[in-house]
């Protein structure tokens, strides 16, 4: 009963329960969906006033009378329009829209108690199967995610087969909302996002910018030594680009609506891709060349409902960490092998150790390319797979429309999963822009094309690291790695020579010389997850010392400035993440 679809038929049960809690307790609330999703169970209810955390509380306690009462969910089966005629005679538009869009002449409904619901099911036996569950949250949600229809209240909730697993899992959400990279953002003075710039476009503050460009300096070092040509690309261009590419084909709804410039419409760019190709079209490449591999830094703007924009995780505006492999067919498997591996390494050093790594094949119905080619291209990445040592899931249809891909997933330090690395495979793009390389019996032959990234894009991947590090990041990632404190006004030149002399050894330090008492000084920077903080008094300048704190209220003592340069320097390394 712990499997995963055994789970699943828990919480849809317990999403049942829940709409007839609220049923007894508001009658006159409309019922629209209700369907279990990964870590728990939702329902959609059309109600005019909106639920409080007070009606969580009632409805909880009502869910559990209608547990106790154990009744059976029962199944039958009535004609659909049967159906549509009853649900319109309650006045259950949703449900009745429902029925209406079911193909077959026939639906299912599940009954328990006074509660009837048009439904697929599975369910539990019984009402009373259901006893470890808690409600969670309450939002607000389009009726069919469209922005033109109703707006809904969304109530969460989760369910567990024990009391055991809710009560880690509660535990672990009361973590993760500790966690929480927008607040983390604040608290840290990192970034920020305002309704007058836009939903979805981040404001990087000072800390956060130089965050970013520790990150970014370290991302060009890597690439070069991997043998990558770094590029930069407009951030508009022609619409016919993106004509060319099949973007204005098949990913329309994510881009921006074009803008006139001298008659031409022009957009924004949602991909990087086409415009590395124009540069790769530049001039002959022979087969000696390849793999020619280009990386870039790349801003793009892709459209997202303001319902689902959530932080750095998901906004209009972010910085892919770019890459495309123009390889030979023959070399395939190897450089995908290579990109894997770089993906791995470049994971490992900011501190991810553990993957879920998945083969997404072929859709079933949209997709460009022969099948027989798709066939041939996924085992390529499947031998190269294999060839790493790493275990593997298939993803069946989950590929993208232009060939199949890997995803590489990393696991926080509480455990969650989150979408990172991705190599894709690219039939449709080579043939579209017609690029070619010249053989070695001097023909022209069709190159194939890996995609890849490696943190997916730098501003979701910085929230992955503000999680995972509750904010304490490592301290060659920090911002401010060390905070000096002067106790008073007697330090404060001797700080300031302090400060210089971090500052020539490139240890990124800041001085509080506030008219403050020292403690707290230290407190507040201390909450600023600084790696360590150097104090100053009389004795400490007497002797050219600093008493050091280092991060988590470890009292390293008094130590001599140099010895404390030296121990930054030591520790100063990508992917030393103590």
């Amino acid at each position: 009963m712990k499997e995963e679809k055994s789970l699943d038929t828990l919480r849809h049960s317990a999403s049942h329960i829940m709409a007839a809690a609220v049923l007894e307790l508001f009658p006159e609330t409309k019922v629209a969906i209700g369907p279990s999703i990964e870590d728990g169970f939702y329902y959609d209810f059309d109600r005019a006033e909106p639920f409080t955390p007070e009606d969580l509380t009632k409805i909880e306690e009502k869910m559990r009378e209608i547990v106790k009462a154990n009744e059976p969910f029962v199944c039958s089966t009535m004609p659909k329009d049967e159906a549509i005629k009853e649900f319109k005679s309650k006045d259950e538009k949703y449900k009745a829209e429902i029925a209406s869009a079911i193909e077959d002449d026939k639906v299912s409904i599940y009954k328990s108690g006074a509660f009837t619901d048009l439904c697929r099911g599975p369910h539990v036996a019984s009402t009373g199967e259901v006893r470890h569950f808690k409600l969670l949250s309450v939002a607000g949600a389009y009726w069919r995610g469209d922005s033109s229809r109703e707006m809904l209240q969304r109530i969460y909730g989760t369910a567990f087969f024990t009391k055991e697993d809710l009560d880690d899992y509660l535990k672990k959400l009361e973590e993760a909302q500790k966690r929480d990279h927008r607040k983390l953002g604040k608290d840290l003075d990192l970034f920020s996002v305002n309704d007058a710039v836009g939903g979805g476009l981040v404001l990087w503050h000072p800390k956060g910018a130089l965050l970013r460009d520790i990150i970014e300096s370290n991302w060009k070092k890597f690439h070069l030594e991997n043998d990558y040509e770094l590029l930069m690309t407009p951030h508009i261009s022609s619409e016919e680009l993106f004509n060319i590419s099949g973007h204005l084909q098949t990913y329309s709804e994510n881009m921006y609506a074009p803008m006139e410039i001298e008659g031409n419409p022009f957009r924004i760019k949602p991909m990087n891709c086409p415009m590395h190709l124009m540069i790769y079209k530049t001039k002959l490449h022979s087969y000696r060349e390849l793999p020619i591999k280009y990386a870039e830094l790349g801003t793009v703007y892709r459209f997202e409902k303001s319902g689902v924009l959530h932080g750095l995780l998901r906004v209009r505006g972010f910085t892919q960490d770019d890459g495309h492999v123009i390889v030979q067919p023959e070399l395939l498997e190897q450089e995908v092998i290579t990109v894997f591996q770089m993906a791995i390494d470049s994971l490992k050093m900011f501190g991810f150790e553990n993957y879920e790594i998945y083969l997404a094949t072929r859709p079933e119905k949209k997709y460009v390319g022969k099948v027989e080619d798709w066939d041939k291209a996924q085992a390529s990445l499947e031998a190269a797979l294999k060839k790493t040592g790493y275990e593997y899931e298939i993803d069946e249809g989950g590929g993208a429309f232009y060939g199949p891909k890997i995803d590489i997933k990393i696991k926080d330090a509480i455990g969650r999963s989150w979408q990172c690395s991705t190599i894709q495979f690219d039939f449709n793009l080579p043939e579209r822009f017609d690029i070619y390389y010249i053989d070695k019996e001097g023909k022209k032959a069709r190159p194939y094309m890996i995609h890849r990234a490696l943190m997916g894009s730098l501003e979701r991947f910085i929230g992955v690291l503000l999680e995972h590090y509750a904010g304490a990041l490592p301290l060659w990632l920090s911002p401010v790695q060390a905070a000096i404190a002067n106790i008073n006004e007697n330090q404060y030149e001797y700080c300031k020579e302090l400060l210089d002399m971090l500052k020539k050894n490139n240890i990124r330090a800041i001085f509080d010389g506030r008219n403050e008492k020292i403690g707290h000084k230290i407190r507040e920077n201390a909450m600023q997850k600084i790696p360590y903080i150097l104090v100053a008094g009389d004795k400490e300048k007497e002797i050219s010392s600093v008493a050091v704190r280092a991060r988590g209220n470890k009292d390293l003592g008094v130590m001599k400035i140099d010895d404390f340069i030296s121990l930054i320097k030591s520790k100063n390394i990508p992917g030393v993440n103590e």
